[in-house]
């Protein structure tokens, strides 16, 4: 099922979300939704709390071609980063059309329980490193362009909220059933 999510700035967005007890088919289903979600979103990664669930889940998928291969994190934690960073422009499906570039350490291990609640560690580099700790951020109520200057947040919030007014006093059109 496609889910709602949330845009800033929703204060739901701030929330820290809470560890997951155990992984059943509550939070599989949940896991599914998320992925649907997220690709009907076109995006490669969403974290629970972008659809108001403040739970520690985050599903990716970095695949660019027609073969899908989600992965599942559910309460993941960082292991380990690199002193070396990398900058990558990030953008998020909670603060659409807004692209910034973004520094992170380029490489960080993290732990986290899998699809079926197995424990899984794994070592991540480039995109792969740059989304997981994007999507942990959502976790801690971190949104990317915390990240950024205070004159450029400013500027994506406003762009934000410019782009809702329009969405709202825009009439609305009747739809045609063929």
């Amino acid at each position: 099922m496609i889910r709602d999510i949330l845009i800033a700035p929703n204060p739901k967005l701030k929330t820290i979300s809470q560890p997951v007890r155990q992984v059943g088919a509550r939070e599989r289903r949940l896991m599914d939704d998320m992925t649907e979600t997220m690709y009907a979103a076109d995006g490669i990664g969403l974290a629970a709390i972008q659809i108001g669930i403040p739970e520690r889940i985050i599903v990716m998928d970095l695949r660019e071609d027609e073969a899908r291969k989600p992965l599942y994190f559910v309460n993941p934690e960082i292991s380990g980063q690199s002193a070396k960073k990398a900058i990558y422009r990030e953008g998020c499906l909670s603060v659409p059309d807004i692209f910034e570039e973004v520094e992170r350490p380029a490489a960080c291990r993290a732990r986290f329980l899998d699809y079926d609640g197995s424990p899984q560690e794994i070592e991540c580099s480039e995109l792969l490193a740059t989304c997981l700790q994007h999507e942990m951020d959502h976790l801690n109520g971190i949104l990317f362009i915390d990240h950024l200057s205070r004159l450029k947040r400013d500027m994506a919030l406003k762009k934000l909220r410019k782009a809702k007014k329009r969405e709202e006093s825009a009439p609305e059109r009747p739809s045609l059933a063929l």
